[in-house]
């Protein structure tokens, strides 16, 4: 077991979350010595309770997203199921402006700091669609995610990644980690540690 201080990783979460992601999230980063903060908008209330898809697991969530320092963390990972497309809403849309949901907001910037080398993102299943919000933040990259959002992300600008006559299991570009669902979880898992540990390797050499 890795010791417990290898930092933090940051979970976006909402209502209808996918709760096999949930679990395995729990136990493996945490075996391998990550904390795993769960992070959400939480409309103006201290804290917030969301279920998963599945009606077994609860998820209570203290952090709200607006206050996150993303100094603060070394990867950033969005749950599949639909919680990202509850995350994406914004209650008074303006024709010409970009979406200004919290989330959004958010990911605009974790997707800046993950350009400029600072910070590893975790896509899987139906997660991409918060980055679906704003085509800019997809646009030209290579993914791989569930067959049927292949439609959002490629009108998003994505490119699909694909493996024989599906989708990718996993792949990564740049500083994105995408998944294709929760059957690959483990995979998943995996691999962003290994791109979080390849960081911190750099890091240390450099």
């Amino acid at each position: 077991m890795a010791s417990a201080n290898q930092g933090k990783i940051g979970v976006l979460i909402e209502e209808h979350f996918d709760e096999t992601e949930y679990f395995r999230f729990n136990e493996f980063f945490s075996k391998n010595g990550y904390e795993v903060d769960y992070i959400s908008h939480l409309w103006n209330q201290e804290k917030l309770t969301f279920k998963g898809n599945d009606h077994q697991a609860e998820a209570i969530v203290s952090l709200e997203v607006n206050n996150i320092e993303l100094t603060d963390y070394k990867g950033i990972i969005l749950i599949g199921g639909y919680a990202m497309d509850r995350l994406r809403y914004q209650p008074n849309p303006k024709p010409g402006q970009p979406n200004q949901a919290p989330a959004v907001e958010f990911l605009r910037k974790a997707v800046k700091a993950m350009d400029e080398g600072n910070l590893k993102i975790g896509t899987i299943c139906h997660s991409l669609w918060l980055f679906c919000a704003d085509t800019e933040l997809l646009k030209g990259r290579k993914v791989t995610c569930a067959h049927n959002i292949l439609c959002d992300v490629e009108n998003a600008g994505g490119i699909i990644i694909y493996e024989g006559d599906e989708t990718a299991a996993t792949h990564i570009d740049g500083g994105l980690i995408s998944g294709r669902h929760p059957g690959v979880v483990e995979e998943f898992m995996q691999v962003f540690l290994q791109e979080l540990q390849k960081k911190e390797k750099v890091a240390v050499g450099s």
